[in-house]
Order: structure tokens, then C-alpha cells, then sequence
């Protein structure tokens, strides 16, 4: 008998292929929003439609800054994977429901295990309706975040 992989793993498999359409240079992220075993939306990082991206620029120019993970994001030119997963998908379609999320670097194509969405993307997440947050930390590992513990936290 075929031992088959879990529906967590299954879906964190299509968040992290996801990535693979991801414009940044730093990091590529992909989301997966799933709601009774259905898919509802998907995204990835990249300038808004229209735009060129960093990878058609050739730069990243937070990189260029030397600007740390997780600070000065109106710099970056992308919308977030979750950000974009949600744009996609409407409100009542996110009700309760789960977004898988995998983070991958891309100088070496590894996941990045530390992947946390930015205190902006929590607020869209949250606002959406959106119930569990479940992040790739490897290949077999990841960490379940219960979105209303976000909404009672006060962002530092």
C-alpha cells in the first residue's frame, strides 16, 4: 500500500511551488487559501500588474540598502503572497478558512524556515476572515498560527 502524504503537506507542496512564479530577488513566498478541502485562491510575491518586477529590473533595491528582513517594506516594488492570495478570493469564500504559506530564499532555493507574515499582511489576514495560518518550516515540519491570537496582539 502507497503511504500518502497529509492534506497539510499536500498543500504547503502547492504554496511552495507557488513561490516558483515569485519575482523577488531576496525571497519568494506562495500562499494557498483552502476552505473545505477546496481551493480558493492562490499567490505569490510580485509588483502590482502592470509594474516591472525586481527580477525584470535586476535589482532589489532593498538589497542594495542593505535593509534587514522585515523592515522597510514600502521600499520593496512586491505585494506579499498573502496579500495577494487574499485580493484574489472574496471574503465570504475565506470565512474559516486556512492559508498555507512556504517561504523559499533564493540565492540557494532552500525554504526559509523563519517565513512569519509582516505585521501588514497579519492585518489583511486577519480582516479576510481567514481562521489558521499554516507555514512550511522543511520539508515534513511546519507551525499552525490561530489568526485570532494575532488579532488580539498589539503590534510592536
Amino acid at each position: 500500500m502507497t503511504k500518502r502524504i497529509s492534506k497539510t503537506n499536500y498543500y504547503l507542496n502547492i504554496a511552495q511551488e507557488c513561490t516558483l512564479r515569485g519575482t523577488c530577488l531576496r525571497r519568494s513566498y506562495g500562499a494557498v487559501i483552502v476552505k473545505n478541502d477546496e481551493i480558493i485562491s492562490t499567490g505569490y510575491t510580485g509588483s502590482p500588474r502592470g509594474r516591472l518586477n525586481c527580477c525584470d529590473h535586476g535589482q532589489c533595491l532593498r538589497e542594495e540598502l542593505n535593509i534587514p528582513s522585515g523592515q522597510r517594506y514600502e521600499i520593496c516594488r512586491s505585494v506579499h503572497a498573502e496579500m495577494n492570495a487574499c485580493i484574489h478570493a472574496g471574503r465570504k469564500d475565506m470565512l474559516g478558512a486556512t492559508m498555507y504559506l512556504c517561504g523559499v530564499v533564493k540565492k540557494t532555493g532552500k525554504i526559509f524556515a523563519e517565513t512569519i507574515p509582516c505585521e501588514l499582511c497579519k492585518r489583511v489576514i486577519i480582516n479576510s476572515g481567514i481562521d489558521t495560518v499554516i507555514i512550511r518550516r522543511n520539508e515534513k515540519e511546519y507551525e499552525k498560527y490561530r489568526v485570532a491570537k494575532w488579532a488580539e496582539e498589539e503590534p510592536q
